[in-house]
């Protein structure tokens, strides 16, 4: 008998053609997301689950599926599971840190580029105000090449960027928990620094670190307060690794020199006073935002969940503990 999946919301079907060739799919075809009460329902049929990162997947749904053995999360994140829930019912949790990283990397960069060169800003103006002024001393920016950027995560993710930013002249440093192997450091001629130093050396931070409860506001008003005058923070990674508060306080001050956000702390709602700054990027959580990377993504939640059933131990578990 085929396995029985539920799909949570429609998700390109063109990355699950294997998953429906190989198992039984619950899809939503009425909308495009079940709700709590479909998820409860259909739950209970079910031996696995495909969830996305942008809905919460409870305990009180979880407790609802008592033959599930896997959740294949659509997205690196998987703060929207209750993975201690999961694996109290010896669930797998599954994420699909592939996929995302070039395009994660790619909307970081983006973002650095639009705040540091005024893409956003001059395009606004140049819409909306007929006497918008142009000249030789008028829109000036700052250029990006010779500063220093500092990655906090030096993950897949963190490493794409750097790739980026060495091949448009930039010095790498890292914060990670553990150092890198040094033909990887050699790679992206980067060092590891602590975060103290990572704060007081970087004209760029650029935040690539998973949402935990040491990473709980690592950005707030102290570690604001030991950045370089001037300093600009980029983050793709989640809101709440910034204490949004401080990060206007300083922004407003001039302490801080701008923000590329594409994530807030708590989306969808973003603090009203970032729309009002010149100095600020807003993308609405979008790096992964693009039709190949959608298709890619449930390719890999859907190899997940195929790799379970066969047996491998190759998969993408966010919780091993289960194995045991």
């Amino acid at each position: 008998m085929k396995p029985k999946i539920l799909v949570i919301a429609a998700i390109p079907r063109k990355g699950l053609t294997e998953l429906e060739q190989k198992c039984d799919l619950i899809y939503p075809t009425q909308n495009f997301m079940f709700t709590d009460e479909e998820i409860k329902t259909h739950i209970r049929e079910v031996d696995g689950v495909l969830s996305v990162f942008t809905r919460p997947f409870t305990a009180e749904m979880l407790n609802e599926g008592k033959q599930v053995k896997i959740v294949a999360n659509f997205g690196v994140g998987f703060n929207n599971i209750d993975v201690a829930k999961a694996t109290e019912m010896d669930i797998v949790v599954c994420n699909t840190p592939n996929a995302v990283t070039e395009p994660t990397a790619e909307m970081a960069f983006g973002l650095l580029l639009s705040l540091t060169r005024n893409i956003a800003l001059t395009d606004r103006c140049l819409r909306s105000n007929p006497d918008f002024r142009w000249g030789m001393m008028e829109n000036l920016g700052t250029g990006i090449f010779g500063k220093t950027v500092g990655i906090v995560g030096m993950g897949r993710i963190g490493q794409a960027f750097a790739r980026r930013a060495i091949a448009s002249g930039m010095k790498v440093i890292y914060s990670n928990r553990t150092r890198l192997p040094k033909d990887i450091e050699q790679k992206y001629d980067s060092a590891w620094v602590g975060m103290k130093e990572l704060l007081e050396r970087s004209d760029v931070i650029s935040l690539h670190c998973p949402l935990t409860n040491e990473t709980h506001h690592l950005l707030d008003g102290a570690a604001m307060e030991r950045m370089k005058q001037g300093a600009i923070i980029i983050n793709t990674a989640r809101g709440p690794v910034v204490d949004e508060k401080m990060l206007v306080k300083y922004l407003k001050n001039g302490k801080l020199g701008g923000a590329g956000l594409d994530v807030f702390e708590a989306e969808p709602v973003i603090t009203p006073e970032l729309f009002a700054l010149d100095n600020v990027v807003l993308t609405p959580h979008n790096a992964t935002g693009t039709i190949d990377t959608r298709i890619e993504i449930a390719h890999e939640a859907a190899a997940n969940i195929l790799g379970f059933f066969e047996g491998r131990r190759d998969i993408s578990i966010v919780n091993p503990v289960v194995w045991h």
